[in-house]
C-alpha cells in the first residue's frame, strides 16, 4: 500500500440541508485487498483510488452499517423481486467503461434529478474511470446485468476476505419496474452467503436522508461504533 496524500475537507454536507462536513480522504495507490478491508471496517469507503469518511465533529448522523449475511432470510417481498427479474443475465468482472456505461449512467443520475432532486452534473469519461475503474487492484469487481443483450444495470463491489463492500449501482430508468436497486442487493447477499462471506457493508445510513434511509430496511444490521483510527480497534454492534 503506497499513501500517496491524506488530506481533510469541510464543505457543505451532501446527505443534510443547512449542515457542514468534515471529510477524511486518502489517497491510496495499490492499495491490497487487507489495507482495504481495515479501512472499510473503521467506515471509509473507496472511489477509485480514493478512500473517505466523515467526520464531522458536532454530528454523528451518517452511520457505518453493514448486513448480517449469516442471519439473513430474504422475505416474501424479496423472492417476488427475484423471480420478477430472473430472466436477466449477470456477469462479474473487473471494472471497465464503454459507451453502454456512460449512457446508462447519465440517464440514471438525469432520472434521480427528476425523482429524488439529486444535484445533476455531467460525468466525463475521465471522471467515471477514476471514480468507479481506477484503484480496484485484485479486489474490486463490476457486476453487468443484461436484458439479452442490452445493458440495464452496473453494481460495483469490492469482494473482500469477510465480506462484500457496496460501492456502486447505477440502472436504466427504463428498466425501473423490475426494482433493480433491491434485486442487485439481494444478489449481492445470494453472492455472500454462497462465498461464506459475513457481511455486506453499505457505506452510510442517514435517517433524514431519503437516499440513504432505506439501509435499515435490511435486517439485521450492525453499526460502527465512533471513528477508530486505522490501528485502533473497532466495534460494531
Amino acid at each position: 500500500m503506497n499513501l500517496l496524500k491524506e488530506f481533510f475537507i469541510e464543505d457543505k454536507c451532501s446527505y443534510l440541508d443547512e449542515r457542514e462536513q468534515k471529510t477524511h480522504y486518502k489517497m491510496i495507490d495499490e492499495c491490497d485487498a487487507e489495507s482495504c478491508e481495515a479501512l472499510v471496517e473503521r467506515g471509509f469507503r473507496r472511489f477509485g483510488k480514493m478512500y473517505f469518511r466523515p467526520i464531522c465533529g458536532d454530528c454523528t448522523e451518517c452511520q457505518s452499517i453493514k448486513i448480517d449475511v449469516e442471519n439473513y432470510s430474504f422475505s416474501k417481498s424479496a423472492r417476488r423481486i427475484l423471480k420478477k427479474a430472473s430472466h436477466l443475465t449477470s456477469y462479474i468482472q473487473k471494472p471497465t467503461l464503454t459507451r453502454e456505461h456512460m449512457k446508462i449512467f447519465k440517464k440514471y443520475h438525469l432520472h434521480m434529478s427528476d425523482k429524488k432532486a439529486w444535484e445533476y452534473t455531467e460525468t466525463s469519461p475521465e471522471n467515471y474511470h477514476s471514480s468507479f475503474v481506477a484503484g480496484h487492484e485484485d479486489f474490486g469487481y463490476e457486476v453487468l446485468y443484461y436484458d439479452e443483450n442490452t445493458l440495464v444495470a452496473v453494481d460495483l463491489i469490492d469482494v473482500l476476505e469477510d465480506g462484500i463492500s457496496s460501492i456502486y449501482f447505477f440502472y436504466d430508468p427504463d428498466y425501473s419496474y423490475l426494482s433493480l436497486g433491491k434485486f442487485s442487493l439481494y444478489n449481492q447477499i445470494k453472492l455472500a452467503k454462497n462465498t461464506n462471506k459475513s457481511w455486506i457493508y453499505l457505506g452510510y445510513y442517514v435517517e433524514d436522508c431519503p437516499s440513504l434511509s432505506y439501509k435499515s430496511q435490511y435486517k439485521p444490521y450492525l453499526t460502527l461504533k465512533d471513528r477508530p483510527n486505522e490501528h485502533e480497534r473497532y466495534e460494531w454492534f
